[in-house]
């Protein structure tokens, strides 16, 4: 398992684009990838769980991701939230 910590970027939140942007990748891996916020706890690949976060620029998150393509999932997130999201 690997988790690493995220702030949220895009000066909108994370509102519906995002979120859909975000379910769709963490669709594409076998891994289970969970978002830990908040005292929350949600499946990445659950667009519902992911917008009742509720997040909102500045705000942080811990990605865990546990599977056989985990170094690969979080490396595409490190992207994701480095040069996506604020643009989204």
């Amino acid at each position: 398992m690997i988790a690493k910590e995220f702030t949220v970027t895009s000066p909108m939140g994370f509102h519906a684009r995002p979120a859909a942007v975000f379910v769709k990748e963490a669709g594409n891996f076998k891994s289970e990838l969970v978002v830990k916020t908040k005292g929350k706890e949600i499946s990445a690949k659950s667009m519902l769980g992911v917008l009742s976060l509720g997040l909102q620029s500045g705000q942080t998150l811990t990605l865990e991701i546990n599977g056989p393509d985990e170094a690969d999932a979080m490396a595409r997130f490190e992207k994701f939230f480095i040069e996506e999201l604020p643009n989204l």
